[in-house]
């Protein structure tokens, strides 16, 4: 009973949460606010929000074809085109339950591609691992790039920056004690952990060993490079927004990125994060709003789209599977 309610809340409360900060967004807003926003929303150049949805696109493709960089030390080879499929459901599928759609990719994998679960279920581990590390990298650059006015931020809302190297500190120091005990410890719970952190730094360092490993690193640059220009072209979309550089875009993407893992693709949320992170260099909050909902519209329509294309056409292309 109690797993079957951790499951359920794990299901339920990111959803229901993204439809309060929806509701919470909608009546904080002044009715002529929403007016000017929504005027935005549909007076959007369609040839940017066509563009970044291209750009999103190709961001897949590139996904797929990385994917098969991992699968081919393993002996096996999908094709290119039921990846990309395979990916975008996926991608839908967590749009309604979170994290089921890496266990739909591994399924769909081993019932078209013939690759074990077992097998399958550790490339994506292993890409999602690469991912993290590919976030907080670009975390730490924006940091760096955007210090003072991150800084100047901070302590307007009175989070001066003596507090967060405490914060940070301490939590470094945790982090690290936690790492000592589990490596001391013969614990079942500590041989676990272990067991699992070893699994991922050999599907790490599987990366270094593969055939194609300047051609995956290309990749994982190029999805990224595409999600960063996914937001980039949705500045033209708002006159506001038109002259903001790509430091501070870098500043809202790190606030989307982060606001993506708390609700089911950003519902709700994303918005509101964009927005905020906007303000810091004087952007106004009905553009930023306006910014942040063309944003999350169109990569959701896209992924809504082609994901449910894509459970229509794999097992048509896939009829003798």
């Amino acid at each position: 009973m109690g797993d079957n309610l951790k499951k359920t809340l794990k299901t339920i409360l990111p959803i229901a949460l993204g439809v309060f900060l929806v509701w919470y967004w909608y009546n904080s807003t002044a009715e002529e606010e929403r007016k000017q926003i929504f005027y935005y929303i549909k007076d959007a150049d369609l040839f940017w929000v066509g563009l970044s949805m291209v750009l999103g696109i190709l961001g897949h493709i590139s996904r797929a074809i990385r994917w098969n960089y991992l699968l081919q030390p393993l002996g096996y080879a999908p094709k290119l085109s039921n990846n990309v499929f395979i990916i975008l459901m996926a991608y839908l599928t967590n749009l309604g339950i979170p994290r089921t759609g890496e266990i739909l990719r591994a399924t769909a994998l081993t019932t078209y591609g013939n690759v074990p679960f077992e097998k399958g279920i550790g490339t994506i581990i292993t890409e999602r691992v690469i991912d993290v590390i590919m976030l907080f990298s670009i975390i730490l650059a924006t940091l760096l790039w955007q210090t003072d006015i991150i800084l100047g931020f901070l302590e307007k809302v009175g989070i001066p920056f003596n507090k967060i190297l405490i914060l940070m500190g301490t939590g470094i120091l945790m982090l690290a004690a936690f790492f000592l005990f589990i490596k001391k410890s013969s614990h079942n719970f500590a041989s676990k952990i272990k067991k699992f952190v070893k699994g991922l730094m050999d599907g790490l360092l599987s990366i270094f060993k593969m055939k194609n490993k300047w051609a995956f690193l290309f990749h994982t640059l190029f999805i990224w490079a595409c999600y960063i220009g996914m937001l980039w072209v949705i500045k033209f979309t708002v006159p506001e927004t038109i002259d903001l550089s790509l430091g501070q875009l870098m500043v809202a993407f790190v606030a989307g990125a982060l606001a993506m893992m708390f609700t089911n693709g950003g519902i709700g949320l994303y918005p509101i994060a964009v927005s905020q992170a906007l303000t810091i260099f004087g952007i106004s909050k009905i553009s930023g709003d306006a910014f942040g909902w063309i944003m999350w519209i169109s990569q959701t329509l896209m992924i809504v789209v082609f994901g449910a294309i894509s459970f229509l056409v794999l097992p048509l292309l896939n009829r003798n599977r």
